[in-house]
């Protein structure tokens, strides 16, 4: 009798030892695993090469761009004067999400950024939908910054031999052309700085940086030589929803502070210069935002700001009445913009590799180059595709379904540090959010009420988005997750 009720007992040991479906669903990735799996890959490892000044840099690089070279045409219509505040509003948005990443970057500084967050907090499947939008934010972010690359190269043609590509191939189907031919180009130009290795990326970035710095404060100061009082006149034109409506699409001029986090896993020292990296970049950010637009907004009436991409390129040639101030502007904003794409498409292919380590996304995502020490697969396959996006689709519906994206992703984030505080209390932390839970609560209402001031027709694409991902990772990830089948030493 014994006999026969033993297999019985352990058939019953097993059944309840299974998992259930929702707890697969939830299970959560151990920190201390997280933080063990840094920097390995398939056939290699990342390499540790970057401190705080690269970091700080890749933030900065990765954020100081598009939004205000490009974005700003988009968004002075929708506020008015008022954009200024719109600056702030997204910037304090911003600054709330910062602290959350600082606070998690320093205590888990992995490559997944948001994404490892929410793994580590909340589970796997909270953790692919946070991935999933960190694809959307990164992926299209660099498409949209890509377009506005062209906008730039065609006013620098335009300046020094008076040529510019056609409509036909420098602008998307939908604004006048087939394909935009300069997007895909400096998507492509981005890989080959990638392919070299991150080290030789971050040098690149440094001086696009240096030079995208220089030529906003030659803007402020020939910009403010054209400054009318009588531009702020009516500051508020479109109402406070105005200022909410253009604050979420300036949003996505933010996004890039999180880039840092991405590279936790090629930091010298992650937890120490992680969380200094992030706000550094973000206070020096908002600053020159701030200043930029209300010198551009005082210098040309806010109803004009809708005839062009390159609207900073336009005031200090109607400010100073000659072409060269301009043309210079321009060339500083190619290359600025092109940090932007560099930056971004940085970290999304840090982002994929942690995915795929986990084996969420296929494995050719976490394949390390031997000599290079980057995922040169992942790099290849990412640009190819943000380089067809770009030539295809118009700015405006990217830069708002790059903002959703991050806003909720960024929402996510302001959730996990609270968890993380309660779950795991005793783990050392670099950088504590003061005042949690109530800043990050903040943190978390600022995204929700920015996500409700996009259009129905972004929340579609979200909604279409977020669909895909969810059929992917069922009928893929959720089977190969790396959960699913524990470590050796864990079984």
């Amino acid at each position: 009798m014994l006999d026969q009720g033993a297999p019985a007992q352990q058939s019953s040991h097993t059944a309840s030892a299974r998992p259930g479906a929702v707890a697969r669903l939830m299970r959560r990735k151990p920190v201390e695993r997280l933080v063990a799996e840094g920097g390995q890959g398939e056939g290699g490892t990342l390499r540790r090469t970057l401190g705080l000044w690269q970091l700080t840099m890749i933030s900065i690089g990765a954020t100081l761009g598009t939004g205000i070279f490009v974005v700003l045409g988009e968004a002075v219509p929708k506020a008015g004067p008022a954009v200024t505040l719109s600056f702030v509003i997204a910037g304090l948005t911003a600054l709330f999400s910062a602290l959350s990443y600082a606070e998690l970057a320093g205590t888990i500084p992995v490559a997944g950024s948001s994404y490892s967050y929410a793994y580590a907090t909340m589970g796997e499947l909270i953790a692919w939908v946070c991935g999933w939008c960190l694809v959307l934010e990164y992926g299209v972010s660099v498409a949209a910054v890509a377009v506005g690359w062209g906008e730039y190269l065609n006013e620098l043609l335009d300046g020094t031999i008076g040529v510019t590509i056609p409509d036909v191939l420098s602008a998307p189907p939908g604004d006048g052309g087939v394909f935009n031919l300069p997007a895909l180009l400096v998507v492509l130009l981005a890989m080959a700085f990638l392919l070299g290795g991150a080290k030789e990326s971050a040098r690149a970035n440094t001086v696009m940086v240096a030079v995208k710095i220089a030529a906003l404060v030659l803007f402020c100061a020939i910009g403010v030589q054209g400054f009318r009082s009588g531009n702020y006149a009516h500051f508020m034109p479109l109402g406070m929803a105005g200022v909410s409506a253009a604050g979420a699409t300036l949003f996505f001029s933010y996004i890039g502070f999180d880039a840092a986090s991405t590279a936790g896993e090629e930091a010298k020292n992650a937890q120490r210069d992680l969380p200094r990296a992030i706000m550094l970049s973000l206070v020096i950010v908002t600053a020159l935002y701030v200043l930029v637009a209300a010198v551009a907004v005082g210098a040309k009436p806010w109803q004009r700001f809708g005839d062009s991409e390159a609207a900073l390129s336009q005031i200090m040639r109607e400010v100073t009445g000659q072409s060269f101030w301009g043309t210079l502007l321009a060339f500083c904003a190619v290359i600025a913009i092109a940090s932007v794409v560099l930056t971004v498409l940085y970290g999304q292919t840090r982002i994929l590799f942690a995915m795929s380590r986990d084996g969420l996304v296929p494995q050719v995502f976490s394949r390390v180059h031997p000599r290079t020490g980057t995922p040169r697969a992942n790099t290849v396959i990412v640009s190819l595709f943000c380089g067809v996006l770009a030539a295809a689709i118009p700015l405006g519906r990217l830069a708002d379904a790059t903002s959703i994206g991050t806003l909720f992703a960024f929402g996510l984030v302001n959730i996990a540090v609270v968890v993380l505080r309660r779950t795991r209390p005793e783990m050392p932390r670099t950088f504590r959010v003061p005042l949690s839970p109530v800043l990050p609560a903040l943190g978390f209402g600022l995204c929700v009420w920015m996500m409700g001031s996009l259009s129905a027709v972004t929340w579609v694409v979200f909604g279409v988005w977020m669909g895909v991902g969810l059929v992917f990772y069922f009928l893929y990830g959720h089977r190969r997750s790396r959960l699913a089948t524990p470590a050796p030493s864990e079984k």
